[in-house]
């Protein structure tokens, strides 16, 4: 094509792309196509569609054919069940499921066959606990086989430390897409689920999102028995129970659910078995997606539970009666009930003395407020309220805000946006340049705003104050709603002062009272009163705390004796204290 007419193209408007023109919304017969072929529909409801007609006696006296591909039990027949593989997994297109046929090596020879997860399970366990033996051991003397071919294969031939029989098929679709392997043997009903799991996965690391300076560095990863594992490790105890469950109708993700029995409420438990059981969902990707289908109200910006991804503060929450949930191949543990202090805490608050842990909760307590009103505070002094403060400082805020041409809360709006920008971008951008980006960035935009007159420098040292505060709170999603909030007293501190942020003080209390976290207020044992107060606000001694928080009301209310130092003669009398101890023991049996 020459030049002259390339250029004509370009003038030319030609109608017949439009025929061409690719789009997703489906036409009469592609959405009748579709509909039939909806996930989970049996193909005798395909046929009638949405309308369901009712059986006669006949068909409901007629016995199911138990050779169809739609039987909900295994075949005997070996053929039968490949071909129901291959239609339910999609195959030869589906390349992830993989089916190896072979030949048991008896007398007469039997055929038999595997199907497993590609990429979910461990090969060299499927090399050495199934086709070895099978393929290759499977000659044993006549007097060491079984009557029952069944028993004789499960029993002889099968070394696998789990090996479980199933008889339903859907319960055989289950554990291939979990990583088990299925061994089908022809001539028996039934078949074998191996436990070959071994994806690929991080191993156990350092916290990230909850450091700690003293105290264990291990955190959670994405296996889910790599995290039940590190909890038991640290709480061997016999009455630590862990129920298994799977949400998700598309495809079912595991969920544990962890107690210590006899200490966890039975009315916790249930509460938190039953909303999980309720999820109806195609998906359940991570635990935060759990964490908003079972708490309590959505519109409340702290969270309802707490999120760790450290194995001891798990099992010490376990311990005072708890109840954790681990989600499938998510790193972060959900821990239920929570209050607003447990937020407020952290795990190596327990690892120090108690003076200095108590010395750093209020501090936390006071960046709290600080995180939350200073900003507010700041614009109601200024326009409202500026004999609160000396006139030396009120005529220091009025010269470098006299040539600053925005209104304050302009200011301080602007200010504010630009460190949530500052801070979503390091977030965002490689780690390499995270930290470079934030320290420049800020250091830049905000000598830049001064020197352009956009905004004030104690506006300035008031939001970088605010912003430091942010980050002493241990929760990242406490923080976040406290982010959140902070803009909402800013509003109101500009239109009605210091008159303004109380109301919105006294409404956020009442908001916070009136909410409950699996029937705990999460105020308690605060608001309402509850004692013992114990651990909340301060940190007092370990052998002080002998009672388990009450707002749970757990089944075994003492943690500890009431006198755990039996060796210090200025806490006791040696007679009281071997009195005390007795009464203890008495009344445990």
């Amino acid at each position: 094509m020459s030049f002259w007419s390339k250029i004509g193209r370009l003038f030319t408007v030609d109608d017949t792309i439009l025929d061409e023109d690719f789009y997703l919304t489906p036409t009469n017969e592609e959405a009748q196509k579709y509909s039939n072929e909806e996930l989970g529909v049996p193909p005798e409801e395909k046929k009638q569609g949405n309308k369901k007609r009712i059986k006669t006696i006949r068909e409901l006296q007629k016995k199911p054919d138990t050779r169809s591909l739609d039987s909900p039990q295994v075949f005997s027949d070996i053929s039968l069940n490949k071909k129901r593989i291959e239609r339910d997994f999609y195959l030869p297109k589906n390349s992830d499921i993989v089916v190896r046929e072979f030949w048991i090596p008896l007398h007469p020879p039997i055929e038999a066959m595997i199907v497993f997860t590609e990429g979910l399970v461990d090969s060299k366990v499927i090399n050495n606990n199934i086709l070895e033996p099978l393929m290759m051991l499977a000659a044993l003397p006549e007097e060491k086989r079984d009557n029952s071919r069944f028993q004789m294969i499960k029993n002889t031939l099968l070394p696998g430390n789990q090996v479980m029989q199933y008889e339903r098929w859907e319960d055989v679709k289950k554990n291939i897409l979990a990583g088990s392997t299925a061994v089908f043997v022809d001539g028996v009903d039934v078949a074998f689920l191996v436990e070959t799991k071994g994806w690929e996965h991080r191993n156990v690391s350092d916290s990230k999102a909850e450091a700690a300076i003293r105290g264990p560095h291990d955190a959670f990863t994405e296996n889910l028995r790599t995290n039940t594992g590190l909890v038991r490790s640290r709480l061997r105890t016999e009455h630590l129970i862990t129920e298994m469950t799977q949400v998700g109708k598309l495809a079912p993700t595991d969920v544990a659910i962890m107690y210590v029995k006899g200490i966890a409420n039975p009315k916790l438990v249930s509460e938190v078995k039953r909303r999980i059981n309720a999820i109806k969902a195609d998906f359940l990707q991570d635990s935060g997606v759990l964490e908003q289908y079972i708490e309590d109200r959505t519109a409340l910006l702290i969270p309802k539970m707490t999120s760790t991804e450290r194995p001891d503060r798990v099992a010490a929450s376990l311990a005072e009666g708890f109840v954790a949930v681990f989600v499938g191949q998510s790193s972060f543990a959900l821990i239920m009930p929570t209050m607003i202090w447990s937020m407020m805490q952290t795990s190596e608050d327990y690892y120090m003395r108690s003076p200095i842990a108590s010395v750093i909760r209020v501090g936390r307590i006071l960046s709290l407020i600080i995180a939350l009103l200073l900003p507010a505070q700041y614009i109601a002094i200024a326009n409202y309220h500026p004999e609160m403060i000396p006139t030396d400082l009120m005529l220091a805020i009025a010269a470098a805000r006299e040539k600053v041409p925005f209104p304050l809360i302009f200011e301080v709006i602007m200010m504010e946006f630009g460190i949530e920008l500052i801070l979503e971008a390091g977030i965002r951008i490689p780690n390499v340049i995270g930290p470079t980006i934030g320290i420049v960035g800020a250091l830049i935009l905000g000598e830049a705003a001064v020197q352009a007159r956009v905004v004030s420098p104690l506006l300035v040292i008031v939001v970088a104050i605010t912003t430091l505060a942010t980050f002493t709170m241990p929760n990242t999603g406490f923080a976040l709603g406290i982010r959140v909030l902070r803009f909402g007293y800013v509003l109101l501190a500009s239109f009605w002062g210091f008159y303004g942020i109380t109301l919105g003080v006294i409404a956020l209390l009442m908001q916070w009272a009136c909410s409950k976290s699996f029937g705990v207020p999460i105020l308690s044992p605060m608001a309402p009163f509850q004692p013992p107060v114990g651990d909340t606000m301060v940190r007092v001694e370990p052998y002080k705390e002998t009672h388990r928080p009450s707002p749970l009301f757990t089944g075994r209310e003492h943690r500890e004796n009431t006198i755990t130092r039996t060796w210090d003669p200025t806490v006791h009398d040696s007679r009281e204290a071997r009195s005390g101890m007795k009464e203890e023991r008495d009344q445990d049996d």
